[in-house]
């Protein structure tokens, strides 16, 4: 077997099992909502680890023996693989659209696939590694500037910063390939610089890329993330490290076709996924109550104290008769008409009548204070 194909082979392997992982995942996060270290304690969540570390350790081996500007956009068929996957273990049916952007992805990545040629694996010196780590760094940075001074308008902040993750990804996946090609049995000092970058991009990545979620929803930032991430390594793969099509100019433009008919074909599996994703939680929530509500059932939920004397001991009314009016003409709030300043003193009222005090009732009309007659009640213990 070539070493084509067998990166070939690997990538497909690895991309089945990250799928499998991510279905895995997400039925335990369902299973077990709210409970923060519940998935620890299942078997299912550590076998769906066990897929994820063993899809990056077979991408890893494919990029050692495969180009870029193929191992990388092979990846994504990570969201194709998991439209079956799903529907035969999960029995989630996937729409028209998905299917539609899995035939579109499929097809371009095999018109990509035939098109490329064979080449032996390359890598870079020590110039071009510091060269193209400080380029692309420069790059994320000033996406990061620009998402920030952007913060008026989400949108395009989250494009910036998918943009900028997806570059950062892109790189980390470079320089993997980088150390792969370079490894001899065991890891040396001079492997250590290229290591350090792969964990600063893929931690520059994981962080924008969450950055970019916020705000301004899933489906523009995970679609430019998806597609930003293959193309900027087949862009160094191409550039870089030699790496060529078949029939040479129209061999290129035939592979950038390709490439843009997958490109449109994961855009539409990535919104179609989470627009089912998001209608399953609308259908989710309960339905609104349409239409007043008596006061009698919202007092009714009210707390009760035990052992609480009657209201009526106090000259309280009962809640049940409290008398609403229908109109806020209906309200008088009497005043007080007092001799002296109010600071003075409480003001005056006639001997034998209680007096008139109201206080305030948030989001309503105002409504008496209750008043003790001091005179006439006494509470016995």
């Amino acid at each position: 077997m070539s070493a084509l194909a067998l990166s070939v082979l690997l990538s497909l392997i690895s991309a089945v099992a990250y799928a499998g992982g991510a279905i895995m995942q997400e039925r335990v996060a369902v299973s077990s909502p709210g409970q923060q270290y519940a998935p620890l304690r299942r078997p299912v969540w550590w076998a769906a680890v066990a897929l994820n570390g063993l899809g990056g350790l077979l991408h890893v081996v494919a990029l050692a023996f495969g180009p870029l500007s193929l191992v990388q956009p092979l990846g994504a068929l990570t969201i194709v693989f998991a439209l079956p996957m799903a529907a035969l273990f999960v029995g989630r049916r996937a729409g028209a659209t998905a299917w539609r952007g899995a035939i579109m992805a499929t097809v371009g990545l095999a018109g990509l696939l035939s098109l490329v040629g064979a080449s032996e694996s390359q890598s870079l010196d020590t110039a071009q590694r510091v060269g193209v780590a400080l380029v692309t760094g420069g790059i994320v940075v000033t996406l990061m500037i620009a998402g920030r001074a952007a913060h008026r308008h989400p949108a395009v902040r989250s494009v910036l910063l998918a943009t900028a993750s997806g570059i950062a990804f892109g790189m980390s996946s470079v320089f993997t390939k980088i150390v792969a090609v370079d490894w001899n049995g065991g890891v040396s000092a001079a492997d250590l610089p290229a290591l350090g970058t792969i964990g600063v991009f893929a931690t520059a990545g994981l962080l924008l890329s969450q950055a970019a979620y916020r705000g301004a929803g899933l489906a523009a930032p995970l679609a430019t993330l998806t597609v930003v991430n293959p193309v900027v390594a087949a862009a160094v793969g191409i550039t870089m490290f030699g790496e060529t099509f078949r029939y040479g100019t129209t061999g290129t433009a035939l592979a950038l076709g390709c490439g843009v008919v997958a490109a449109g074909g994961l855009i539409l599996l990535t919104t179609e996924r989470l627009a089912q994703t998001e209608a399953r939680a609308e259908a989710a929530l309960p339905e609104p109550v349409v239409g007043p509500v008596p006061a009698r059932e919202l007092l009714a939920g009210l707390p009760g104290q035990a052992g609480a004397m009657p209201r009526e001991e106090f000259g309280i009314p009962d809640r049940e008769k409290l008398v609403v009016p229908d109109r806020i003409e209906d309200i008088l709030v009497p005043a007080q008409v007092a001799e002296g300043a109010y600071e003075a003193g409480e003001p005056p009222h006639r001997e034998g009548e209680p007096p008139n005090l109201y206080g305030p009732f948030y989001g309503g009309p105002y409504i008496p204070t209750p008043v003790l007659d001091r005179h006439r009640t006494r509470v016995k213990s």
